[in-house]
């Protein structure tokens, strides 16, 4: 699957994206709201983690790569998450950090909850992160989303969680 915004191309990861996306995910400063940064095992997973989303939901986190050049920035897309216990659709992004503040983020962010809708029929989609992730939290708000939960995870801290319903988005989108 291949989705295009004005700026960027989204398509799907491949083990050939390994390098740029390490240097995103083993980035201290970009991973600063994780648990820590990932190794190169960890990339690996991540890689065959989105391949096998996308072999059995039709989505996962795709490559996110500038239109005009092709270079690889980031990941973006649509995941399964377990939130606040329950397993929901996900929009997640990274962004290496030489392209922050540019709205690429925002740009692919809607992109995929416009596939999430209108392609799987989701009837709401979350984003959720850090607390302290005013960046990502800022994103989900640009695209719509309002925050609905707040709680602690044992294993990444306390976390925000925003959505937006499809009827919102429908309204936002289409007057």
């Amino acid at each position: 699957m291949t989705i295009e915004t004005p700026r960027l191309i989204l398509r799907e990861m491949t083990d050939e994206d390994f390098s740029d996306l390490h240097a995103i995910l083993s980035d201290s400063e970009t991973m600063r709201f994780y648990p820590q940064p990932y190794d190169e095992a960890g990339v690996r997973r991540w890689i065959d983690w989105c391949k096998a989303s996308y072999a059995e939901h039709g989505f996962g986190l795709w490559a996110v790569t500038l239109k005009d050049t092709g270079d690889f920035i980031g990941d973006c897309g649509i995941s399964l998450q377990p939130i606040h216990g329950e397993w929901l659709p996900e929009i997640g992004y990274h962004i290496h950090k030489a392209h922050w503040r540019q709205g690429y983020a925002s740009e692919a962010a809607a992109a995929c909850i416009r596939l999430a809708f209108e392609r799987f029929g989701f009837p709401a989609v979350y984003s959720y992160m850090n607390a302290e992730n005013e960046p990502s939290w800022r994103t989900a708000m640009k695209n719509g989303m309002t925050q609905v939960d707040a709680y602690t995870d044992p294993h990444h801290g306390a976390l925000r969680v925003f959505r937006i319903e499809r009827k919102t988005w429908d309204k936002q989108t289409k007057g």
